[in-house]
């Protein structure tokens, strides 16, 4: 499965020109060269053809791509648009300040934080999934907020621990993750067990109105 994002802000300050093409180019090469199935890509644009990137449909395409996606699953992201910073309210960046994605509403949705990029996609995948990003946009290196990172100019082959990472708040991230999921199943089970009961007393009571 793939979740292809191209912002060009058109009619906007800060147009940009390309980011429409590359989430194109970057879908002819999935289908064509890596073979998946053009109904398991979905696009965002804001080209008036395809879904409109603005916040609302992007945390709705994050969630439901990790809803699909199970262990063995090969999953790829692509985001080609704006990035900023903003000030860090969680305390969990090194630098003081959290790294976003623009959506094509930023103006009344705002920006999306690094700290919900991870919550709402790396952290809602299942355990087993394969995921690839690409984040094409200005202070992209930490906008997932993933603890390992690899320097192409270190001379070192492996991955590192980034030391400007708090571990610790990513572990609570995941706790609270771990946790939804669990009061998931008992949620749906209790909203099922309140349907039947539901239709349990139509079924008696509507007889014998009937009657």
């Amino acid at each position: 499965r793939a979740l292809l994002i191209g912002i060009n802000y058109v009619g906007q300050s800060g147009e940009l020109s390309g980011c429409q093409n590359d989430v194109l180019n970057m879908k002819e090469y999935l289908v064509d060269v890596l073979g998946f199935k053009e109904k398991n890509i979905a696009l965002l644009m804001d080209d008036g053809e395809h879904a409109r990137p603005n916040g609302s449909n992007i945390i709705d395409a994050f969630q439901h791509l990790a809803s699909l996606s199970k262990s063995g699953d090969a999953v790829y992201f692509h985001y080609s648009g704006h990035g900023g910073k903003l000030r860090d309210t969680s305390g969990d960046e090194d630098d003081g300040y959290d790294e976003t994605i623009i959506p094509v509403d930023y103006k009344t949705y705002g920006q999306i934080r690094d700290d919900v990029l991870y919550k709402k996609l790396i952290g809602a995948f299942s355990k087993g999934v394969t995921v690839t990003a690409t984040m094409d946009c200005c202070h992209s290196g930490t906008v997932l907020d993933l603890p390992y990172k690899f320097l192409a100019n270190s001379g070192s082959s492996e991955m590192t621990l980034d030391q400007g990472v708090d571990l610790d708040t990513l572990q609570e991230f995941a706790s609270e993750l771990e946790l939804e999921g669990r009061w998931l199943l008992p949620c749906i089970g209790v909203i099922l067990l309140l349907a039947l009961i539901a239709v349990a007393f139509w079924l008696i009571f509507g007889f014998f109105d009937l009657v």
